[in-house]
């Protein structure tokens, strides 16, 4: 869809730290990240909610989702994951996306409160991105 954020870097015309990419799915690292490694999971096509996606892809969808959780924690030495969406309220991009967040024991966050912080360069995202799409492919 013309103007949207996610459907740009789904296409390759908007840059992102992919984590992962194929048929159905993108996965790259959320420029603001409540922890570093935290990844964003989006359909390729332009879904704005989950409401909207196609009955048929919500298990492929999840299943992608599920297999990128697991690489997150393994990538960033996480001890869990959290893992969420949000439904119009509360979504900054209207496409769909999940976030996958790492997790540790007295890292801070709590309820739904999401203290967002950046990578201090590119070098530093790149690192993230690059041991997460490793573990992936592991």
């Amino acid at each position: 869809m013309e103007g949207c954020l996610f459907c740009e870097i789904a296409a390759g015309a908007r840059p992102a730290w992919l984590v992962h990419a194929d048929d159905t799915v993108v996965a790259f690292l959320d420029t603001r990240p409540v922890f570093p490694g935290h990844v964003l999971v989006v359909p390729r096509e332009h879904v704005p909610t989950l409401h909207d996606l196609a009955a048929e892809a919500v298990g492929g969808y999840f299943q992608q989702v599920q297999r990128i959780a697991g690489a997150v924690e393994s990538a960033m030495s996480a001890q869990g994951t959290f893992v969420a969406l949000n439904n119009k309220i509360s979504q900054s991009v209207p496409h769909l996306h999940t976030h996958v967040v790492p997790r540790r024991k007295g890292d801070g966050l709590r309820g739904f409160f999401w203290p967002r912080t950046k990578y201090t360069d590119d070098a530093q995202a790149r690192e993230h991105a690059d041991a997460i799409a490793a573990a992936l492919a592991a």
